[in-house]
């Protein structure tokens, strides 16, 4: 079994290759906009996890996932091959594709952040004509002594 830094190592390489590739060798136009993110090396080196993302030409059209799925599908073989010419290693690891969740995940937060926005927003209006209830300095004074008491 080979050691974590080996895979991480092996798994950063796989990602280039991998990059590298689609951008220049495989020439599907459903690969156009694919991104890889990030590779997972088991520890035994016999499999790879390669996780990508798909950004859209254009900022209105939904990006076809399912036709990069077949796409990538389709030249698992040839990545396979490259990745075995580019890593030098005894056993090339299978090849295996999945979608990335990070950009529904970031799109999710930042909804999340526009709201807590509009509501701070809201209080803040809220706020400019506001008087506090009660008296104006709710805290306890000490108590100051007469010396006419005594």
């Amino acid at each position: 079994m080979a050691d974590a830094p080996r895979a991480r190592k092996l798994a950063k390489r796989i990602s280039q290759i991998v990059a590298s590739a689609l951008e220049h060798e495989v020439k599907d136009p459903r690969l156009t906009g694919v991104t890889v993110t990030d590779t997972r090396v088991t520890g035994d080196l016999h499999e790879a996890t390669i996780y990508y993302t798909v950004f859209g030409d254009k900022i209105d059209v939904e990006p076809d996932h399912q036709g990069v799925a077949a796409a990538l599908e389709k030249a698992k073989g040839r990545l396979r091959t490259l990745v075995g010419q580019g890593t030098g290693v005894r056993f090339t690891p299978t090849l295996e594709f999945v979608a990335d969740k990070v950009p529904e995940v970031a799109r999710g937060i930042d909804e999340l952040l526009a709201k807590a926005r509009a509501a701070d927003a809201e209080v803040a209006a809220r706020a400019v004509d506001a008087k506090p209830a009660g008296e104006a300095d709710p805290y306890k004074q000490p108590r100051v002594e007469d010396e006419d008491e005594d």
